[in-house]
């Protein structure tokens, strides 16, 4: 390690400079003694360094004393030097720069006339005590901080009588021998978390005399050996349970002299002092005063109670206590606060520190204020909040909330998120926001929630994403965004390039719109198919910045006369100043009280008659409300509340007449009111207004009195309060400003209800009219019967008529239309939809008639009664079925029997088979009917001589019956059509001949692969159409002259190499896809019948190079690809298709697909170029797998064993004493291992009954006595990689070496030398790329890894 250069001394454990420690130095410019434990530094010790230009001092321990003022002069007068050196220690002058510490502060305590110097007993024992044996001695000196420095190896120290009030946490930190610690006789209030951590060997603690008056939970928590705990003659009014939990060895407690309150919250006290009588000061309770002087650990435990008014937990809720003590309402276990399913409408006003998992999960809470409540939670984790009815999260809520690391707000109310709703929450990693109302993710969403790892936004109302929405996620890796309305046009194909791009796990959300992408995945939709052509839908629009009829100039709105009578939609949230004098409003527009920074508004020049109660309790800063010149009467005593910063009210120029007392209660910053131009009665009820403001001089001395008549024209301001008086009857026009009703004002028995706007409404009879009722009316006059019926005059009937109803309806007014669908006769599942004495059957598709009881098609897949895969025809009425040969019946529901007058000949039993019977022969006899008696000693001939198979089959005889053996891709009885082909090259195709097409067709074939893109199908003339593969899925494209391509994808992707069926229908200007017989996806109604005719040339597996697509639309982004895979059993309309017969196909189209057909229960594999063998199905056998065989342990030949079946075949497991394969020959011993001697191995006995050594790993040779040494084994191999959504391989085998074999001394058979080289991929999209690979290349014996 080299030294380090002079003057850089960071990171040792220098505590001391002695004087002239520098003296040498004269030239040194930079000295740096960061992160040292420096505690003092001599006056001399920068005097000889004149050319000292950096100078580092912080993270050091600076004890700020007398001592020390000189440092703070010189660094002030050399500002550039020196900078961040703090003072540590005394406590009140912790965190301060020394350089801005006034010359006056710098103290000494006691008598420290001299400064210490660097001895070693200055370093042993603090300057104000005496040290010796291991013992501190520091009483009675007059300290106010614990000395800083004591030695880690005492014992015991005494610190008592002195006049420290703060300790700091570390003030014993490292102190693990300590026996005895006294800090009694000072003036310490608390202490503080952790500040016995380190004291793992105290026995002795004497708190007494002190005015400790807080002890937190885990105050005591390591103290497992302490045996004497006092804390004698404090100010305890209560102790959390639990505090003495971790005193194992406690033998002494003193609590007296505290003023205890003996509440239900000390009832654990006294318990624990009844089971540990170890208490010996004789502790009482101080409150309640039933309690008073009592004993606490006599006390019994019921009359421990916190009813009524003996509940002290507000009266002494102190922060110690507050950190102690659970939320109202709530569960605390540990560190887990349950406040779930408690209908709570708020957050809690508190929460203990210790906090880690906060629940509040089904409540009721709709908004989350900013009330501070999360900075004192350093410990909080987790907050779940799911399950409320949250609306909005305020900015600043999660302040001080950067340890949590999870937030659920499932299942809310959310509409929409910004970043400033979670600021503050820097630490967080999974945030949950599924089954919310969000509609947009704009790309400041989540703006500073740089370390969120799990996002889900499951099951909100988003159709949109602005481009880079989730950029500010950097450490992302599971994002959640299914069952969200996406609308794939222009605005969303950002998100399928980044879903591609991103490793992250997604979930694949899916399409919703357009209705020709729905439910495929949005990273599987092709870049030109995001088109906002006729769909330019978007959640994100961003809404006017201002209302028509308004003008906005940054947070002022203006909408004076503009005739409004409602509030106009789209003012800004963050209004300040909001003018709405001069329109039509009837009422306060309840929206006013979602502008939460509001502090003025203007209403003047309305129509506004009435106030309700809490109009404004939202509007927490609105400071000026002007409602001068409307037409109000009332003012609720509650109309105000919440207004506390309001400054000026106006209530000039309306009908008022009283003022409740108390109305302006919450009117505390109140400076000006005007109530001039009212009608004020100055009656009793309005003499609390007099003298409210007489006392604050609110009101200007305007608002004048109109009533009664010795107060007429008075001033509210002036005149004395003995003359506001109540004489005679109350004024009942006065009192029904606020209850119009209590004047009556609707006659006729009419029913009168308080209105917001004409002050009252009356409900008539039905015989009356008018504002108050008073005009008579005819009862039939204005027809009350309902649905045509007949009004009669009656004066038996309480409202004057009754009514005559049509057919259908019922009622006194003919009002209610029985349901008519309680007793329907509809048919095949339609729906009933009552009428008018009748009901309307809707049917399903493919339903028809007036019940719904008649099918249109009985040919659809649902309904298809055709069995055994026959084709169904859909008549005028009815169907009919078209049965596969074999199959009879009107649904081909009938296997016939072909065995009806088989040809089998000499006993042969017929089994019947479809289309078709087999003669099981008996022993000896053959040929196809059995016709072949047993052959005789004569000249032998093969049933394959005359038989001639096609296509290179090879001819087998079975049952003395000639069979072809087919080679892959062919098939018939000779093997004459080839039905399966395998697309290899390149540019790969197949012509098929036009001859056999109609105008309108139906194409099928079945496809096997594993690549992900490639040509199925192509149609070339004036309107080509396209089936391909994209992304694993199957896309039809159909192009025209006159209108972009429309294009079709499938649900199913078959891109697994198994094979699946694709079926293409053009019938009535329609073009059908069918994947795996599954749904149809139609392109919809064409402007023409899309059709082949004699001269479409149509294409399968690829196209000529010539030919191209360039007649198809295609973006420039994409070229298709030929075909890689195979192709079976193609159809044009319902014929076979033999490739055999076709022209001339082109290079790279081979025969079959690695399979063939002949074997019944069996795999067919090849043999050579031309010949294929048969691997049967277990219990199966014979050349084609077609014989069926039972237990291979009949008729066994174990002689002296048992016999074991295996597969198809049969071992025998010889008794002791015996071997051989059939257990027939006799052993000379009765355990031949006895003689076959396994060095580093185990004997075994193979198949056929002899012994043999089976080695252990790194072992070999005939008795395992042969080790293997360390060497290497080099195998070549493809490599294969995944690139973005392609699969790719190397283009050559890549040599690796496999390190085998023993080593010694313990050490393993590793790789010791690696070599890296560039290879190039290939992948299936046609795409390559270079990258290096480290290979290793020698093996060696080294350390095991």
């Amino acid at each position: 390690m080299s030294k380090p250069p002079p003057g850089q001394l960071d990171n040792n454990q220098i505590s001391c400079i002695e004087d002239g420690a520098f003296r040498a130095l004269r030239d040194l410019e930079i000295l740096t003694l960061n992160n040292n434990n420096i505690t003092r530094i001599p006056v001399t010790s920068f005097n000889h360094m004149p050319k000292i230009r950096t100078l580092r001092l912080h993270t050091n321990f600076l004890h700020c004393d007398c001592h020390l003022a000189w440092l703070s002069d010189w660094l002030r007068q050399r500002r550039t030097i020196g900078q961040f050196t703090f003072c540590v220690t005394p406590g009140n002058m912790r965190g301060q720069l020394v350089v801005n510490v006034q010359k006056k502060d710098f103290v000494c305590s006691g008598s420290q006339s001299e400064p210490p110097s660097c001895s070693a007993s200055s370093i042993t024992c603090p300057s104000a005590c005496t040290c010796s044996n291991n013992v501190v001695d520091c009483r009675g000196r007059g300290l106010t901080e614990i000395p800083a420095n004591l030695p880690e190896d005492i014992w015991e120290i005494d610190i008592s009588k002195n006049q420290i009030s703060d300790i700091a946490p570390d003030a014993f930190k490292g102190l693990k021998s300590l026996n005895s610690l006294v800090l009694y006789g000072n003036k310490i209030t608390e202490i503080p978390l952790g500040l016995f951590d380190d004291l793992v060997s105290l026995q002795l603690l004497l708190l007494n005399a002190n005015k400790i008056n807080c002890l937190r939970v885990n105050t005591f928590q390591g103290l497992h050996n302490l045996n004497l705990l006092s804390l004698y003659d404090n100010k305890l009014q209560t102790i959390s349970k639990g505090l003495f939990a971790p005193l194992r060895s406690i033998e002494t407690l003193h609590l007296a002299q505290n003023p205890f309150v003996c509440d239900c919250h000390l009832k654990w006290l006294a318990d624990y002092l009844k089971n540990n009588p170890i208490e010996t000061s004789g502790a009482r309770c101080s409150n309640p005063r039933r309690l008073a002087n009592k004993r606490i650990g006599q006390i019994k435990s019921h009359k421990f109670r916190c009813s009524g008014s003996e509940d002290f937990r507000s009266k002494f809720s102190g922060k110690c206590f507050m950190d102690l003590v659970c939320p109202e309402k709530c569960r605390c276990e540990g560190t887990i606060v349950d406040c779930s399913n408690q209908k709570l409408s708020r957050l809690p006003s508190y929460l203990p520190e210790y906090t880690t998992d906060l629940r509040l999960n089904d409540n009721d809470i709709s908004v989350l204020e900013a009330t501070g409540l999360f900075k004192k939670l350093s410990k909080l984790r987790k907050i779940n909040l799911t399950n409320n009815k949250i609306k909005e999260i305020r900015e600043g809520t999660f302040d001080g909330a950067s340890g949590v690391q999870e937030l659920i707000l499932t299942q809310n109310q959310l509409e929409s998120v910004h970043g400033r709703m979670f600021r503050g929450l820097t630490g967080l990693k999974t945030l949950m926001l599924r089954n919310n109302l969000i509609s947009c993710i704009s790309n400041d969403t989540f703006a500073g929630l740089s370390s969120v790892r799990l996002l889900s936004l499951y099951d909100n109302h988003i159709s949109t994403l602005t481009p880079g929405a989730f950029n500010t996620l950097v450490s992302l890796s599971t994002i959640n965004l299914l069952s969200n309305p996406f609308n794939c046009n222009c605005h969303l194909a950002w998100l399928g390039k980044w879903l591609m791009r991103k490793r992250v796990v997604s979930g694949n959300p899916r399409c919703q719109k357009p209705f020709f992408l729905k439910d495929i995945p949005i990273q599987d939709v092709d870049a030109k198919d995001f088109t906002c052509d006729n769909n330019d839908e978007s959640s994100c629009l961003l809404s006017p910045p201002c209302p028509a009829q308004c003008t906005c100039m940054d947070s002022v709105v203006r909408c004076s006369n503009k005739g409004l009578r409602i509030l106009p939609k789209g003012i800004p949230k963050d209004v300040t100043e909001l003018y709405l004098e001069g329109n039509h409003l009837t009422a306060v527009p309840k929206g006013l009280s979602s502008f939460r920074h509001i502090t003025l508004i203007d209403l003047s020049n309305n129509s506004i008659s009435m106030l309700a109660n809490y109009t404004f309790s939202n509007m927490t800063q609105l400071s000026t409300l002007i409602l001068s010149y409307n037409r109000l009467r009332c003012i609720p005593v509650h109309a105000f509340n919440g207004l506390k910063s309001l400054r000026v009210l106006t209530l000039h120029g309306n009908d008022i007449s009283s003022v409740p007392e108390g109305s302006f209660n919450d009117l505390v910053s109140l400076s000006h009111l005007a109530l001039g131009t009212n009608p004020l009665h100055c009656d009793c009820s309005l003499r609390w207004l007099s003298e409210w403001v007489k006392a604050g001089y609110k009101e200007p001395g305007i608002a004048r009195c109109s009533g009664p008549d010795n107060m007429v024209d008075r001033l509210l301001l002036t005149t004395p309060t003995h003359h506001f008086q109540c004489k005679g009857p109350i004024d009942i026009n006065i009192v029904s400003k606020c209850n119009p009703c209590l004047s009556g004002p609707c006659k006729n028995n009419g029913t009168c209800n308080n209105d917001p706007v004409e002050f009252y409404r009356c409900t008539c009879p039905s015989s009356f009219k008018g504002r108050d009722c008073s005009m008579p009316i005819n009862a039939c006059i204005q027809n009350p019967c309902q649905n045509g019926g007949t009004c009669h005059l009656t004066e038996t009937n309480k409202d004057g008529f009754s009514c005559s109803c049509p057919l259908g309806y019922e009622g006194e007014r003919c009002e209610v239309n029985p349901d008519d669908c309680e007793d329907n006769d509809c048919e095949n599942n339609s729906t009933c939809v009552d009428g008018i004495n009748n009901y309307v059957c809707l049917c399903l598709p493919n339903y028809t008639g007036e019940l719904c009881d008649e099918v249109i098609n009985h040919c659809v897949p649902e309904l298809n009664p055709c069995q055994h895969e026959s084709k169904c025809l859909s008549l005028a009425r009815g169907f009919r079925c078209e049965c596969l040969p074999g199959y009879s019946g009107k649904r081909c529901e009938t296997d016939d029997d072909d065995c009806v007058g088989h040809k089998c000949r000499h006993g042969a039993v017929c089994v019947d088979a479809v289309n078709g019977y087999t003669c099981v022969c008996p022993q000896g006899f053959s040929g196809l009917f059995c016709e072949n008696p047993p052959p005789m000693v004569l000249l032998q001939t093969s049933p394959c001589d005359n038989y001639e198979c096609q296509n290179g089959a090879q001819c087998i005889v079975v049952h003395n019956e000639p069979v072809c053996r087919c080679l892959a891709g062919f098939a018939g009885q000779k093997c004459e059509k080839l039905i399966t082909v395998n697309f290899v090259g390149k540019d790969s195709y197949v012509e098929l001949p036009s001859a056999k097409i109609r105008p309108q067709a139906n194409i099928s074939l079945q496809v096997a692969t594993d690549k992900d893109n490639g040509i199925l199908l192509y149609k070339g003339d004036n309107d080509p159409l396209a089936l391909e593969l994209y992304q694993g899925h199957v896309r039809l494209i159909y192009d025209t002259v006159n209108s972009p391509p429309t294009t079709v994808y499938s649900v199913e992707t078959v891109n697994d190499g198994q094979f699946h069926s694709v079926e293409l229908v053009m019938l009535n200007q329609t073009l059908n896809l069918v994947v795996d017989k599954g749904t149809p996806r139609s392109l919809g109604k064409l402007l023409k019948q899309p059709s082949v005719n004699l001269n479409t040339p149509l294409y399968i597996g690829g196209i000529p190079t010539s030919t191209g697509l360039s007649s198809l639309h295609h973006g420039t982004d994409r070229m298709p690809n030929g075909f890689h895979g195979c192709i079976h059993d193609v159809r044009i309309n319902n014929e076979l298709q033999d490739f055999k017969d076709l022209p001339q196909q082109s290079l790279g189209v081979l025969p079959g697909c690695k399979s063939c057909n002949i074997c019944k229960h069996g795999i067919c594999r090849s043999l050579e170029k031309t010949s294929v063998i048969c691997e049967c199905h277990p219990g199966w056998t014979g050349p084609l797998c077609d014989q069926e065989i039972g237990d291979p342990c009949l008729n066994n030949k174990c002689l002296h064993g048992k016999c074991i079946a295996t597969n198809f075949a049969y071992t025998c497991k010889c008794t002791e004493g015996y071997s051989g394969m059939y257990c027939d020959k006799k052993n000379n011993s009765s355990n031949p291992c006895r003689i076959l001697k396994c060095n580093h191995g185990q004997c075994k006995f193979s198949e056929r009954g002899e012994p043999y050594c089976e080695c252990d790993p790194n072992y070999s040779g005939e008795h395992c006595d042969r080790e293997n040494l360390c060497q290497g084994e080099i195998i070549r191999e493809v490599i294969h990689k995944e690139q973005g959504y392609t699969s790719c391989v190397t283009t050559s085998k890549v040599p690796r070496m496999e390190c085998h074999g023993t080593c010694s001394n313990g050490q393993c058979c590793v790789p010791l030398r690696s070599k890296r080289r560039k290879y190039i991929f290939q992948c299936a999209d046609g795409s390559s790329f270079m990258e290096e690979l480290e290979r290793h290349v020698e093996c060696g014996c080294s350390k095991c890894l």
